[in-house]
């Protein structure tokens, strides 16, 4: 059961709450504490006393952050490091961990993917990192047990960068923003909301960590009650909860959109370091005596069922009993849901998965930074111990999340109960949570302990007519369907001997395997460069005049970055910009591509002192109008690219591609409601793109349509938050209101200059 404040609330003592209001001063003495202010009990959070200890402003309103330490995989390394070296890097100035764990399959694209692993280990070995190998570790896990140190923040360019369990806020990033901390450079935001988590009572017997993270991401996300905050989890239930549980739930607060998180840390955390050979990096963390929160999600752990979240999206969550109780009305409003992002491209019907009265499904995965802990596992394996999957269409992988944990289940007996079970247990791989593992048959239906289960993934090519359904469940209750050879049951049916085995962790195979410079850099080792390894074209700085061309309209309530540039096979060629970029919106509108190329041919005839009517002839007519009001906006000081519209985009990945996509196809700008993360309109501004915004969509413009900026570069360097905006349609032209919303000093710099590398290197040559 989860309740939702409505106003802030105090956390006295670490367990009493007591709600912001006139009679708030009298509860905090009758708990013994002094009242105090509610800006000084803000200060008593304990995201604001990691915050600000790495705050290097010394302005509460603007925190300018510096990390202890940065993870990439090798869907973004190779992008980040390629950007940093474009702006001068010499050296890793902090401990960078670099993984290979989702391209790890080396399955597409020839020698691509190893060859990024390869420009990997050489740039660790020359700027002074540390190069964990394929099959080693997934990115999450090696930093739960290499990296984390209770009171550290760790920023990471994947999204589910999430460590808070530890006692470490970690924070997902577009690419972008770790170049900057590898430039010694600061991550910019303004001081952030805090919502406490308040846990009491302890979860029944057969409820997992996924259930929890379910019923919390279905409470909050569609309202936004936590989105860009920090969720701070406290209240006397996290005592009853192990590590692991604590990981499984934290690493999923990614999809509620929140901006971090951070967990008080007890003796039980401290094992967890213990147990991992790192005592050192524990220290207690807890709020202060009086702490004051912006909001709070009050979560009864006795009272939480097993919970599914349906597709297409992890806030689909319902307890399994009710979509047992009423499943042809659940799977209805399945279908309901998906024709709003797949309209008539797809055939997608779920009734057939009903068998006498029952959800059948296809396939069952266990895997990657949220389902594949030990816990997790050998709770499934208690689970289908003397059981067995079937022979029928029903399947069931299971991926632990590292060599370690692989080597202890393989010592304590798990691995053999599970193979005898029928289970295919695969090394550390994050595929099967973004398309690239285990991807299901066309008109399947998968239930994974993984994160995420958005449209437009997991092998779904809507183009191709082909589609797969992903459910989220809880590791027990997926090994209770497998139990029931693919019927949907909850762990909490099954009359079940949880042993709690205990883990040990072995030391010896990092250190026999994982390259670790120890900060020391060898500027004399040369960097492996693979052929599909590409810089970034060069990119124009902000002109005064804008000319955009609505080349794309998405009306769906949410935008993944999945959906703006494709996960799955894609993934081999993200470290060659241009070639990535051919797939940027395929499975969402394939038309993308070429219109915002054919756009692109006016800006390349002016950055080539050409006339842009001759490589653009539509843009004749549009810019007669436009020069009869705005004469100075002549080909010197004008600019011309693409644009798309989206309700709310960017929720998902912190990848920064689905916006880089965009500038080297000549994107300048997107137009939103809103945007669905920080991250994403981050990502834009890094890559010199306007993140404008617009009230409705009852728009002004449609797609196909001319919108003219006048005086854009002027806009942004004045700090203006309106653009007067103006639709071209018909000789005429028509008045429309855009804004920018909030940006830094550097922010508006970066747009000015085009993208970050011209403003790095642009500071560069300022230093000189």
């Amino acid at each position: 059961m989860i309740r939702l404040y409505d106003k802030g609330v105090y956390l006295v003592n670490g367990t009493r709450l007591v709600e912001d209001g006139p009679h708030a001063p009298e509860e905090i003495r009758a708990a013994g504490q002094t009242a105090v202010t509610k800006e000084q009990a803000a200060d008593g959070t304990m995201a604001w006393s990691i915050l600000s200890s790495h705050n290097k402003a010394g302005d509460g309103d603007l925190l300018r952050i510096g990390f202890d330490a940065l993870t990439s995989h090798d869907i973004t390394f190779v992008g980040i490091i390629q950007t940093a070296r474009a702006s001068g890097l010499e050296k890793f100035p902090l401990p960078y961990v670099l993984t290979n764990c989702h391209n790890s399959l080396c399955a597409v694209g020839g020698t691509i993917n190893e060859d990024d692993h390869m420009f990997g280990l050489s740039c660790a070995k020359r700027y002074g990192g540390i190069y964990v190998p394929p099959h080693q570790a997934v990115i999450h896990q090696y930093a739960r047990e290499m990296l984390a140190v209770s009171g550290g923040m760790i920023l990471g360019s994947d999204s589910h960068t999430r460590y808070g369990a530890l006692g470490t806020m970690a924070v997902g990033e577009g690419g972008p923003e770790l170049v900057k901390q590898l430039l010694s450079q600061t991550w910019d935001i303004p001081r952030p909301q805090v919502i406490a988590v308040y846990l009491e009572g302890e979860p029944a017997k057969g409820v997992g960590p996924q259930d929890v993270a379910l019923e919390i991401i279905g409470a909050v996300f569609a309202n936004g009650y936590v989105n860009n905050k920090v969720m701070e989890f406290v209240g006397p239930g996290v005592k009853s909860l192990s590590a692991d549980f604590r990981i499984g739930i934290d690493v999923m607060t990614t999809e509620t959109t929140c901006l971090s998180s951070i967990w008080q840390t007890d003796e039980t955390i401290r094992e967890y370091y213990e147990t991992h050979k790192r005592p050192e990096a524990y220290r207690e963390i807890r709020p202060a005596d009086v702490a004051y929160y912006d909001g709070c999600v009050r979560v009864d752990l006795s009272k939480t069922e097993p919970m599914i979240a349906m597709p297409f999206h992890p806030s689909n969550a319902l307890p399994i009993r009710e979509v047992q109780e009423n499943l042809a009305d659940v799977l209805m409003d399945v279908q309901k849901r998906a024709k709003v992002s797949f309209g008539d491209a797809v055939e997608f019907s779920l009734m057939d998965k009903i068998v006498d009265g029952r959800l059948y499904v296809d396939q069952g995965i266990i895997a990657g930074c949220a389902g594949g802990g030990f816990e997790n596992i050998c709770a499934a394996a208690d689970i289908l111990r003397g059981r067995n999957i079937g022979c029928n269409e029903f399947t069931l992988s299971v991926y632990p999340a590292s060599t370690p944990i692989y080597r202890e289940l393989a010592v304590n007996g798990t691995l053999a109960d599970l193979i005898e079970s029928g289970v295919v247990v695969k090394t550390a791989f994050c595929g099967p949570c973004f398309g690239a593992g285990d991807t299901p048959a066309n008109n399947a239906f998968s239930i994974r302990h993984s994160t995420r289960n958005f449209p437009n993934r997991e092998g779904s090519k809507i183009q191709n007519g082909q589609i797969a359904s992903v459910a989220l469940m809880d590791a027990r209750s997926i090994a209770a369907t497998a139990a029931s050879q693919g019927f949907l049951t909850a762990a909490t049916e099954m009359d079940v001997e949880y042993t709690g085995q205990k883990y040990h962790f072995d030391s010896r195979i990092y250190a026999n395997r994982v390259f670790d410079s120890k900060g020391i850099a060898n500027p004399e080792e040369p960097i492996r460069l693979g052929p599909n390894i590409r810089d970034w074209p060069a990119m124009s700085a902000l002109p005064d005049y804008m000319l955009l061309k609505v080349v794309s309209e998405i009306h769906d309530p949410v935008t993944t970055t999945d959906e703006l540039i494709p996960s799955g096979e894609t993934s081999s060629y993200r470290s060659n910009p241009l070639g990535l970029a051919e797939f940027t919106l395929s499975r969402k509108d394939p038309a993308y591509v070429g219109l915002a190329k054919e756009v692109q041919k006016g800006q390349k005839a002016l950055e080539a002192g050409e006339n842009p009517v001759e490589a653009l002839p539509e843009a004749g007519p549009v810019l007669e109008a436009v020069r009869s009001t705005y004469p100075e906006a002549d080909d010197a000081h004008l600019g011309i690219g693409s644009v798309i519209f989206a309700v709310k985009p960017g929720d998902g990945s912190a990848r920064e591609q689905a916006a880089s996509c965009q500038k080297v196809l000549g994107g300048w700008a997107n137009i939103a409601n809103e945007y669905a993360t920080k991250r994403y309109r981050s990502n834009l501004i890094n890559w010199g793109m306007l993140p404008l915004l617009i009230d409705g969509e009852d728009l002004p413009f449609a797609k196909g349509d001319y919108i003219f900026l006048p005086q854009i570069r002027r806009a942004v360097e004045e700090k203006q938050t309106r653009i007067d905006a103006c639709v071209v349609r018909g000789g005429a032209l028509e008045p429309v209101s855009l804004s920018m919303g909030a940006l830094t000093d550097d922010e508006r710099q970066i747009i000015l200059d085009g993208c970050l590398i011209n403003y790095n290197r642009n500071q560069s040559k300022q230093n000189a």
